[in-house]
């Protein structure tokens, strides 16, 4: 697989590196240089979700694993389902928060764990990660006591659901987290500043976990073939996904399989009020504004590190950029959306609603609907229960997690506390 570093084009490096590098040069995101079609997408939607997603894999990252050590990975990485469920007619949720902190980031910091024990052979190696909610739980459980590692997590205090901080701020150990005052531009705007310090490198062995790093990416690719496979055979020609998008990481993954050849026609990557990439479509201006808060607070990103993949592959016709939609939900609409799915007796959490709500805006009648339930209903309880009127049971796995201590620090939005923090609890 070779990847080539979208500000730096001089920049070119296979899967592995790209793994271990994380960020490119000049805080550049790699990407694959082509993408070529699957053959047999039939018989390939016919296999069972693990082996049909190493082949996937496989094809995507090329001869640099392999086939059975790529397998065998992904059986330990997917060890849970993604069930579509129906919710209408010719519409359906892609539930993807079945994994260990019922969040879809389980699938990639599952396999980005999986990749980077296989690739530093017990190197040093310090995860760096800013989490806007489901990020820094997904990549802390994923690294959770492994050799050799240590994750440091940055979040944005008191923008984020108690139950998604308490998922990650309360392992200990190998897990360290810093409650930021600011918001997830500014914790993600640390960790690229982290990663353009040469010494802050070369001591801790820095990597990211975010979306930013291509494992992750190219994971999330599994989970649409898998959505696809569930439809009736007769439903699988015209396909619409909607991605509740805020890094627009998630989406990016809907277009590469799409290249692959998986039948998606049309793509809506649906964002809260936070609306940089819906105002880019409509005016050709690249203008964020300052972040604001919301219900869908893992949305909450002014400036996506995946817009320039998601760009690159309109741009050279990877996929339809007429075929590509993105609009901006109200709070307000998010909530009577939630209120609306409620009645029908399906309890969504306002980033499935943000996506139900791009179907609703965009899907034409013929085609068929697929939104993606991105967490767990209780992962925001509070929230829902707020907008609902009823109350959420809460899995055992939150409640467990809420009942332990936090044991995140606090931290001003600033990089000399932050190298001094991590290099006192590190070094």
């Amino acid at each position: 697989m070779q990847l080539v570093n979208l500000k730096d084009a001089t920049q070119q490096v296979s899967f592995t590196t790209a793994v271990k590098t994380g960020l490119g040069r000049n805080q550049g995101v790699f990407f694959p240089k082509q993408l070529s079609k699957l053959e047999n997408i039939d018989a390939l939607l016919e296999k069972p979700f693990v082996e049909r997603s190493a082949e996937v894999l496989s094809h995507l990252i090329g001869d640099e694993l392999p086939k059975d050590t790529l397998a065998e990975m992904v059986a330990s990485a997917f060890n849970f389902p993604a069930p579509l469920k129906q919710i209408g007619d010719k519409q359906y949720c892609l539930e993807l928060f079945h994994g260990p902190t019922l969040a879809f980031k389980d699938f990639g910091g599952r396999f980005m764990a999986e990749c980077i024990g296989l690739f530093n052979q017990g190197e040093r190696v310090t995860i760096l990660t800013a989490t806007s909610g489901d990020t820094g739980a997904a990549v802390a459980h994923a690294f959770y006591n492994k050799p050799n590692v240590d994750v440091v997590i940055l979040y944005p205090e008191g923008k984020i659901s108690l139950a998604q901080q308490k998922l990650f701020t309360t392992l200990g150990g190998n897990i360290h987290c810093y409650a930021v005052e600011g918001s997830f531009d500014d914790c993600q705007a640390l960790v690229k500043q982290a990663f353009l310090d040469d010494e802050m490198k070369e001591k801790l062995g820095l990597n990211s976990a975010n979306s930013i790093n291509i494992s992750r990416l190219v994971a999330q690719v599994c989970y649409y073939f898998e959505a696809v496979a569930q439809l009736p055979v007769e439903q699988r020609g015209n396909v619409h996904v909607s991605v509740p998008s805020g890094n627009f990481g998630n989406v990016c993954a809907a277009m590469i399989a799409a290249a692959l050849g998986l039948p998606i026609a049309n793509l809506s990557a649906t964002t809260n009020q936070n609306d940089t990439v819906p105002r880019y479509m409509a005016s050709g201006e690249w203008s964020p504004n300052a972040t604001l808060e919301s219900l869908s607070n893992a949305m909450d990103v002014s400036k996506p590190n995946n817009w320039p993949r998601v760009e690159t592959m309109l741009d050279r016709g990877d996929f339809d950029k007429h075929e590509f939609y993105s609009r901006s939900v109200s709070e307000s609409r998010t909530q009577a959306v939630m209120k609306e799915i409620a009645a029908s007796g399906y309890v969504m959490e306002p980033h499935t609603a943000i996506a139900l709500e791009g179907l609703t805006l965009d899907k034409t009648e013929s085609a068929v609907g697929i939104c993606l339930a991105t967490a767990h209903p209780a992962k925001f309880k509070s929230s829902v229960e707020e907008v609902l009127g009823q109350e959420i049971a809460m899995p055992s796995v939150l409640q467990d997690a809420l009942d332990k201590k936090c044991l995140a620090e606090p931290m001003k939005a600033d990089y000399t506390q932050l190298k001094a923090a991590v290099f006192a609890k590190l070094l």
